[in-house]
């Protein structure tokens, strides 16, 4: 599909008198003669939409996410991960005290005590609902599978059986603690309390034989893959109770030791009241999960969410790992029509239904972002860590105050991108699909976008008044929107603003 070009000279007329964006996509217009004038118009084309199972989606994160929750709508989905604890490169654990080098810290080569902590400062529904979760030590090594489908067994369970680390009956709001320990702070005015849920390990297992290891097998605490060998790490999953899901920040595998409190100056400990050595004992994290290891999320959603897909007079979309909306939108009609003309304005709006009163107490929200992406960018935007770069992948925020909208205002690069660059990127798929192609196929995938609830982060760091995207993510925090379209539903419409000439 060949496409002619505006020439220099009238494209400058035209951006001064319509005053067209950075947006703006030429399709073709030829050179005419002056005299001909500009005029610009609107015109509007329909847009199918429809529902599509997400199955799964790539989570590259280090918030893990466990516990059940059921909704009305959409039944129940449950949230487990599995993580790695990263080892810093060349560990060492804290040595004995050496009274006549006066080196080491430790009474004798001992832990007092060792326990998996997960910390999390979030969550989503019911924080007073009774739940129960459960720790088990992975068995096998952990690979880099970002995808929420992940199945654990492949990575707890080895020979028909598990290593259970431990199990902790639990509330989100930890109703134990104290008003004054709930608001604790230190001397920076920053809250001591972390709410977290504590596993006590096997101290010998996972405490002095690992003192030992440290002597014997330095290369298990050389670094993150090393230590790996040792402790594969652990999968975290709620056993008990539907109604909450917890954010967890991380979790830290903790060594209690008992040690000489000595003078900063001599190194030598200081006395007690009876003449003996001061001695006391501290908690001290030695293994976390971080940003540097590999942590998985599984997402698992009950049948009825494909009945909502099924639906067919309006779509949704749906986090985590749930439902997008797919849209068809009509390139080679605009192309037949508007190839002599330039596009300055593309806009796609979906708008949402106002949502009934719930009888559910906890009821999901309207997803506040979301990424119209092509279809056959959906895996590598994601693998790749791409941003939207408002050519062929935009975000926008939900208008939940005005309109109930996501609107694009303009995608006019879009969808000149995708009929210029049609005919090179059927050639190369023909010739890699060989004897497999499909055209048909091909050109439905060529024309569908997804909408997709994702999650935006910033930097927050610049002094600057505008917000720079550092990061998109999908979605794992539950949400979702009932959206005008479908099949059978609303037809959406795509509204197209292009200058022509008179003739």
């Amino acid at each position: 599909m060949k496409v002619k070009f505006l020439g220099a000279l009238l494209l400058t007329a035209t951006l001064t008198f319509f005053g067209c964006d950075d947006n703006t996509g030429t399709l073709g217009i030829g050179m005419l003669p002056g005299s001909d004038g500009i005029s610009a118009l609107t015109t509007k084309y329909p847009v199918t939409t429809r529902s599509v199972l997400a199955d799964s989606v790539f989570a590259k994160t280090s918030t893990g996410y466990v516990g059940r929750f059921t909704d009305p709508d959409f039944g129940y989905y449950e949230a487990s991960f599995l993580t790695e604890l990263n080892c810093i490169d060349n560990f060492k654990f804290p040595e004995v005290y050496d009274k006549e080098k006066k080196t080491g810290i430790l009474t004798k080569n001992e832990v007092e005590g060792v326990r998996l902590v997960v910390f999390y400062s979030t969550w989503f529904g019911d924080s007073l609902n009774a739940c129960r979760m459960s720790a088990y030590e992975l068995q096998e090594p952990l690979e880099r599978n970002r995808y929420t489908n992940i199945d654990p067994k492949e990575y707890y369970i080895k020979d028909g059986s598990s290593i259970l680390l431990g199990r902790r009956a639990y509330t989100a709001y930890d109703t134990s603690v104290t008003d004054e320990e709930r608001n604790a702070t230190d001397s920076y005015g920053n809250k001591t309390y972390y709410p977290s849920i504590t596993f006590t390990l096997d101290k010998e297992k996972y405490g002095n034989k690992w003192l030992e290891y440290a002597k014997t097998n330095p290369e298990y605490f050389e670094n993150s893959e090393g230590f790996s060998k040792l402790f594969k790490g652990v999968y975290i999953k709620s056993d008990y109770g539907d109604g909450t899901i917890l954010y967890v920040d991380r979790v830290d595998l903790q060594m209690k030791y008992e040690f000489y409190v000595l003078n900063d100056t001599t190194n030598i400990p200081y006395k007690a009241h009876d003449g003996t050595d001061s001695i006391a004992t501290t908690w001290r994290t030695e293994f976390a999960s971080t940003k540097e290891v590999i942590q998985a999320n599984q997402f698992l959603n009950s049948a009825k969410i494909k009945e909502r897909v099924d639906e067919t007079d309006h779509t949704y979309i749906k986090s985590p790992a749930g439902i997008f909306t797919e849209a068809e939108l009509p390139y080679d009609d605009i192309y037949r029509d508007l190839s002599n003309d330039t596009l300055n304005a593309v806009k796609l709006t979906f708008t949402n239904y106002n949502k009934q009163d719930s009888p559910y107490e906890f009821s999901m929200s309207a997803p506040s972002n979301v990424l119209l992406l092509r279809k056959v960018d959906f895996k590598s935007f994601f693998e790749e860590n791409k941003l939207p770069d408002n050519i062929t992948s935009y975000t926008v925020k939900h208008n939940n105050v005005a309109t109930n909208q996501y609107t694009f205002n303009n995608i006019a690069r879009l969808v000149t991108t995708c009929i210029q660059g049609k005919d090179a990127a059927m050639k190369k798929a023909k010739e890699a699909a060989g004897d497999k192609w499909n055209q048909e196929e091909w050109e439905k995938d060529w024309r569908t976008v997804y909408l997709i609830p994702v999650a935006i982060t910033y930097d927050t760091t610049s002094s600057s008044t505008s917000q720079t995207m550092t990061g998109i993510q999908n979605d794992l925090q539950p949400g979702y929107a009932k959206l005008k379209g479908g099949p059978e539903g609303d037809v959406l419409e795509l509204e197209v603003t292009y200058t022509t000439f008179n003739k």
